[in-house]
């Protein structure tokens, strides 16, 4: 039976391969702001999905993949408008997490990640503007990408915040996570990162359960010498709060300036998270937005002088997913997880830079995910990289674990992916 809380579309294939390649056999979850080639974009939203035309052709991102042998399973729920990092929706419930069944699955691609966890898609694609992806991927134990800003071109896709809104997709193993970056990126020759920053400062800012993960995660990292040499680094944390503001600002403004016009019609079609996010951006003034955006390009200025060419490891979400129940109150309890999360995701936001989430191994089995943050452009190093820490056992994969209850039929073919090749020698892209 199809859950229609995940899929809004559905078929078997719903869009069959237009041509062969390195993802022969795998389908895609497609979020439901890509245009696909006959049906509407839905972006989470009754309403909006009432009034909107079909497609008369597929998003570039989404025919690469079926130029590369990929089939869509589908098109998949997201929150409303891609506003949200919930995975919640007032208007088709919440997808299943099936590792965590009384949790929420983190949105906005929310369908996307659920379906690919269920066993039910191979590839989730979707968008990451201040953690789509990496949230979900987190909260799911998946892999996931949020792309370089840029990387890959957002040609039919419905925006929220045009300066961060970022192509990415979530997979079960690392192996399709890089096969997928393969198709959808630049060829770029292999190069080695030297150094991983790892700031306990940022650590600290998450829950305990997520600060014992990461931390066993780095003791293993410091461990294994096939991996980039770990630098422990002091930061003041006490300008996150007024980086994730600035951000926050400027995605709201622009978000308003996308859909402004119809939601000011149709303010009784939002569920109420949603609609109180809309009604703060619709408040944002040019003047704060000048202010905020300025302020956005002095802290990449200033991360960029940071981190260089080097990685960062962070929490990708502040906490474990929280509980259905908690969810349902809605309000200061999904703001809070939001704006606690919000300090850790919006870095590779403010600079445009990549990141990808790795699942870690819990006590508990609830999943905890390790983001981490790479230069600009350099997307496929990164993918390999997150090859790498999931081969050095850092990382836990659905490919080389069997979870209870999840439906892990391509198992054998994802043990079967090659791991990423010898980075030879090194050249520049």
């Amino acid at each position: 039976m199809v859950d229609p809380t995940v899929w809004r579309e559905f078929g078997t294939p719903l869009s069959p391969p237009t041509g062969r390649g390195p993802l022969d056999g795998m389908t895609v979850a497609v979020k439901e702001l890509f245009d696909v080639a006959g049906y509407p974009v839905g972006a989470g939203n009754e309403q909006w999905l009432a009034e909107s035309r079909p497609a008369t052709s597929t998003a570039p991102v989404v025919a690469a993949l079926l130029e590369a042998g990929a089939a869509i399973a589908g098109i998949a729920r997201c929150d409303e408008f891609a506003y949200s990092l919930a995975g919640t929706n007032s208007h088709y419930g919440t997808p299943p997490n099936r590792r965590a069944p009384n949790r929420i699955p983190g949105g906005s691609s929310s369908g996307s990640g659920s379906a690919v966890a269920s066993g039910e898609a191979t590839i989730g694609l979707g968008t990451d503007t201040a953690g789509s992806i990496r949230v979900p991927a987190s909260y799911l134990g998946l892999f996931g990408i949020r792309s370089t800003h840029g990387a890959i071109a957002l040609d039919g896709v419905l925006p929220l915040a045009p300066t961060f809104d970022a192509v990415g997709w979530m997979t079960r193993d690392s192996g399709t996570l890089l096969a997928v970056g393969e198709t959808l990126l630049p060829p770029c020759p292999p190069r080695l990162f030297e150094q991983v920053i790892v700031s306990e400062d940022l650590t600290a800012l998450a829950s305990p359960a997520v600060r014992d993960a990461v931390g066993a995660a780095v003791v293993g990292w410091e461990s294994d010498p096939g991996l980039p040499r770990v630098e422990r680094l002091r930061l003041d944390t006490g300008g996150l709060a007024g980086w994730a503001h600035a951000f926050r600002t400027v995605q709201g403004f622009q978000a308003w300036r996308e859909h402004g016009g119809w939601i000011s019609r149709h303010w009784d079609s939002l569920g109420p998270d949603v609609r109180a996010r809309f009604e703060t951006a619709a408040n944002y003034t040019e003047a704060q937005w000048i202010r905020a955006a300025d302020e956005v390009r002095r802290i990449a200025v200033a991360i960029d002088s940071l981190l260089g060419d080097d990685l960062l490891l962070v929490p990708s979400a502040s906490s474990v997913a929280p509980t259905r129940t908690e969810a349902s109150l809605g309000g200061t309890v999904i703001e809070a997880a939001r704006a606690a999360t919000f300090q850790f995701t919006c870095i590779a936001g403010l600079t445009g830079r990549c990141a990808v989430n790795v699942p870690l191994p819990t006590t508990d089995g609830i999943p905890v995910g390790l983001g981490i943050v790479g230069p600009r452009g350099r997307d496929l190093d990164l993918l390999r990289l997150a090859d790498r820490v999931r081969a050095a056992g850092i990382a836990v994969g659905w490919a080389n674990a069997r979870w209870p209850g999840v439906v892990t039929a391509r198992d054998d073919v994802l043990d079967s992916r090659p791991t990423a090749s010898d980075p030879g020698n090194i050249t520049e892209c």
